[in-house]
Order: C-alpha cells, then sequence, then structure tokens
C-alpha cells in the first residue's frame, strides 16, 4: 500500500470521512499532520498545496486535495490504483 499522508484538524468532518473512506480502501496507517496544532504546519501545506482547507491529501507524490477529491477519485475507479501504486 503507498503512503498516505493527510493534513487535518481535530474536528474538520471531511478529515473523518476522508480517513473513513481510505480505511474502507484498506488503508491502516494514515500519517496525520495536524494542522490545528502547530500553525506554522498550516503555511507549509498552504505554500506545498496552494490550499487553505483540510483535509490534503498526498497519496505517495501525487497531491490528491481534499475530500471531495478523493472521492471523485474513488468514483472514477482510479482511487485503488493511486493506493497501490
Amino acid at each position: 500500500m503507498t503512503k498516505v499522508v493527510m493534513y487535518c484538524t481535530e474536528v474538520c468532518p471531511y478529515c473523518v470521512r476522508a480517513e473513513q473512506l481510505l480505511q474502507r480502501k484498506g488503508v491502516t496507517e494514515i500519517e496525520k499532520i495536524r494542522v490545528d496544532l502547530q500553525p506554522e504546519l498550516r503555511i507549509a501545506m498552504t505554500e506545498k498545496t496552494g490550499r487553505r482547507t483540510v483535509p490534503q491529501i498526498y497519496i505517495g507524490e501525487h497531491h490528491v486535495g481534499g475530500y471531495d477529491d478523493m472521492a471523485a477519485l474513488d468514483r472514477a475507479g482510479k482511487l485503488d490504483q493511486l493506493l497501490t501504486g
């Protein structure tokens, strides 16, 4: 399984939904970067992704985007391919 990194906050419902979708896809480990605990990480996330909202999800080196973007990839049948590399 390809490494998954998710910029998130504790109370973000889209972060929860993203994690649930990934778990349904068999992902057992998600590296979570909590931008609510360290504001400098949100700045780094914004510089890296060009977006301020969470979640921001990386599968391997590929920036997927947020939950809606990942769900769209799943509906298009492309998420599994990213997750398996």
